[in-house]
């Protein structure tokens, strides 16, 4: 999927949300999008792999990881099967590790940092509840488009899948 997001903005300019500057391209894909699937967690990424073990054809894993810097949520193996499973991409709000090998995956990944510290799993987290972070709320269901200019989100698709 090509993505521009200025064009997105031009053109629907009242149904996009756009999140503040503060995400880095990590993933071998830089434009990405699809449909949210929401995860809520702090320094524990046991539902980030959960669900990343699930089919995720035309959708983008939003992580809200508290802002934290102190553990990655997202790792190669995650990733990997994530890719495997179909999935878009990623955004993180928090950081992940394994910088090299995810680069080189065919998968959209956008974080807060990079640490090389994995989290301690103990369950902790939910799965598709509303999030806020960047001065956007993202809702299950609704649509984020990601490349390397921004991200924005939108309450309706913008793009037709490929």
């Amino acid at each position: 999927m090509n993505i521009s997001t200025p064009d997105l903005c031009d053109a629907y300019p009242d149904l996009v949300r756009v999140l503040e500057p503060i995400f880095t391209n990590y993933g071998g894909k830089t434009s990405f999008g699809g449909k949210i699937v929401t995860v809520k967690c702090f320094e524990d990424n046991s539902v980030v792999k959960e669900s990343a073990g699930k089919p995720g054809e035309g959708k983008v894993m939003v992580v809200d990881g508290g802002g934290s810097l102190k553990k990655a949520l997202l790792g190669d193996l995650i990733a990997r099967t994530a890719l495997n499973n179909g999935w878009e991409g990623f955004i993180i709000y928090g950081s992940i590790r394994d910088v090299e090998p995810i680069s080189g995956m065919k998968i959209g990944v956008k974080a807060l940092n990079s640490i090389p510290l994995k989290t301690e799993r103990k369950g902790a987290g939910e799965e598709n509840v509303q999030i806020t972070f960047g001065g956007v709320t993202f809702k299950p269901g609704e649509y984020v488009y990601a490349d390397s200019t921004g991200i924005i989100v939108s309450s309706d698709p913008l793009l037709k899948p490929e």
